[in-house]
């Protein structure tokens, strides 16, 4: 099975423009990502997927693969879409460009599992003891059966639970691995309900029966947002 990794990196962000070209301690966001990708060492390409010439001349900078991608793609699905159209891959694994410190283990993980050609979808999950994040609606809770099937996202408190017994839930991390099937299913259907109502693109695939299994792991997400999130990586690293 052919896996290829692609980075969606997209220059015009509304809280952050330009933000794959960051510099964090001296090194731009977008080739510590790539850097994190290639630890992993088993795909066969990794390909940054961009709509900015900026971001494909940083990239040959540092002597990665970019292409260019429509500059009309609402979102990093609809990039990763392009590039896999475009390559002869089975499979792809979506690495969001804004997470500099995303894991190499976890990355090899979702490969693992989707190498083995049992999940259409594979994405991940971390236990999150934090009360606040569990009510923020900026963040994605997930919920599956014992056989790590998904069976909802929600931006709501789920599971519900009272605040004097409350142990934690499953915290969603955004990082997806498909089938090329998959990911042409997913194009050729309308938008969900759920989808509209929750603003999370992968409940198209739960409520067209497109099963999605959640690896549970010990990498909490850190992203950058806005520029001054760009410090607390920095000072990640330095510590």
């Amino acid at each position: 099975m052919k896996i290829g990794a692609i980075i969606p990196a997209r220059y015009e962000s509304s809280r952050f423009r330009g933000k794959p070209l960051a510099q964090i301690a001296g090194i731009s966001m977008i080739e510590r990502v790539y850097r994190q990708v290639a630890k992993v060492e088993k795909f066969d390409e990794i390909i940054v997927a961009t709509d900015s010439n900026l971001i494909v001349e940083e990239v040959q900078s540092f002597n990665g693969n970019v292409v260019m991608t429509s500059p009309g793609c609402s979102s990093g699905t609809e990039r990763v879409w392009e590039v896999l159209k475009e390559n002869n891959f089975d499979s792809a694994i979506n690495i969001q460009g804004d997470e500099p410190l995303i894991s190499e283990e976890l990355i090899s993980e979702i490969y693992d599992r989707l190498e083995k050609g049992r999940d259409p979808v594979v994405t991940a999950a971390y236990f999150n003891k934090s009360i606040e994040d569990f009510n923020s609606v900026n963040v994605v809770k997930s919920v599956f059966d014992s056989d790590g099937n998904a069976l909802y996202f929600s931006r709501s408190p789920i599971p519900s639970q009272q605040i004097s017994g409350f142990d934690g839930f499953y915290h969603h991390i955004g990082i997806y691995g498909y089938t090329r099937d998959a990911l042409s299913s997913f194009f050729n259907l309308p938008l969900s309900k759920m989808e509209k109502m929750e603003r999370l693109e992968q409940l198209r695939f739960l409520e067209n029966g497109i099963n999605i299994f959640v690896i549970k792991t010990d990498y909490r997400s850190i992203g950058v947002d806005v520029p001054e999130d760009i410090y607390k990586i920095e000072k990640i690293l330095k510590e």
